[in-house]
């Protein structure tokens, strides 16, 4: 994938802040979070927001990014910048000054400028249409002009349009998590595996059917985590195609599937909803995959989909049916090989770019 596709397409995705105002805006950023926050500080920063268009952007990312990225701490970054200033040999009363604390912001501001400029959270803050992906093993979150953040998981395709009626992103392959900002005139609809997730304030996900090579689910689904959806057939569609009469409003906690049937049964797909946990189906989002006594063969395809050393299953269907239980890093696949090796005395080995687990001879 080109480095275009990767951060967004069309006029959208490219910034016109500077690093001199980024850094000023993680700077406002620092103080306001710091322990000397005024009521004239407020309206200093206001002002300073006012001065242009590219500064209250730089202002409105610079927060985002703060919300956004895991491990941005100010008390981490101000015992940090303490720990700097003692060991320049500088006394506690020096520290303490009203120009150690403007200091102390300063030091933090270079860490928030360069997330703010190079974190991976993407912003696409024009209406019109943008396509964003991952790759294999790749995670990204994009901030869309409303205010509303999209987390992409591996090998995930998107496309958005914000129009000024109807928010819409057709998700084309993968998983993401949406968490909508409401806007009742504009309703944010997402398009996967012939159907239409319709929210308007909500945190939902949405997963099409995997790759991850044999064995790979060709479930789709939907999990609502906060608010309410309603899950409908296309408005182009009859609703008949699907088997489904009318929109299925489904509430938090809830996950609606899609499971494909054998061919000949009467009804192509099987709508199935259960209440997952939710941690366990949102580990991705720690960079973990969490097991919980599934086969083998499910463990695998999902392990695959994040790596692009494949694990493959030799011999005869026995193997897949083993189960297995656990917490593992999504781009561990060599490690995750060697736990499964282990636990059912199987035989590992790499061949030709793939790991294969088999029974021992």
């Amino acid at each position: 994938m080109d480095a275009s596709a990767e951060k967004g397409s069309g006029e959208g995705s490219r910034s016109p802040v500077t690093p001199e105002i980024a850094a000023e805006a993680a700077v406002w950023i620092a103080r306001l979070h710091g322990p000397d926050r005024s009521a004239e500080m407020e309206q200093e920063c206001l002002a300073w927001q006012r001065r242009s268009d590219v500064h209250r952007l730089a202002f409105e990312r610079c927060t985002d990014v703060w919300e956004a990225v895991p491990g941005v701490r100010l008390t981490d970054a101000f015992a940090s910048a303490s720990r700097a200033g003692a060991d320049a040999g500088q006394k506690p009363s020096e520290r303490d000054s009203p120009p150690r604390t403007s200091r102390r912001m300063w030091i933090l501001a270079p860490t928030l400028t360069a997330l703010l400029l190079g974190s991976g959270v993407y912003w696409h803050q024009m209406s019109g249409v943008a396509s964003f992906g991952t790759q294999v093993g790749e995670q990204q979150q994009v901030v869309l002009a409303d205010g509303t953040r999209m987390s992409l998981n591996t090998d995930t395709r998107v496309r958005v349009e914000m129009g000024s009626s109807q928010r819409t992103v057709e998700l084309q392959s993968g998983e993401a998590l949406f968490e909508v900002n409401k806007d009742s005139a504009r309703p944010f609809v997402v398009r996967a595996a012939g159907r239409e997730v319709v929210a308007m304030g909500t945190v939902f996900s949405v997963r099409m059917p995997g790759a991850g090579g044999a064995g790979a689910s060709q479930e789709s689904a939907v999990t609502l985590i906060e608010g309410r959806v309603a899950v409908r057939a296309p408005v182009s569609t009859t609703a008949s195609v699907h088997g489904e009469a009318k929109p299925v409003l489904m509430e938090p906690g809830e996950r609606m599937r899609w499971i494909p049937q054998e061919l000949g049964a009467s009804r192509p797909v099987q709508v199935k909803v259960d209440r997952p946990r939710l941690e366990t189906l949102l580990a991705w989002r720690r960079n973990e995959v969490d097991f919980e006594d599934v086969t083998l063969m499910e463990a695998t395809s999902e392990m695959n989909r994040y790596n692009r050393t494949p694990i493959f299953l030799v011999g005869d269907g026995s193997l897949g049916r083993l189960r297995i239980s656990g917490l593992y890093r999504t781009g561990d696949s060599v490690g995750f090989a060697h736990a499964v090796a282990a636990l059912h005395g199987l035989q590992l080995r790499e061949q030709g770019g793939r790991l294969e687990l088999s029974q021992p001879q």
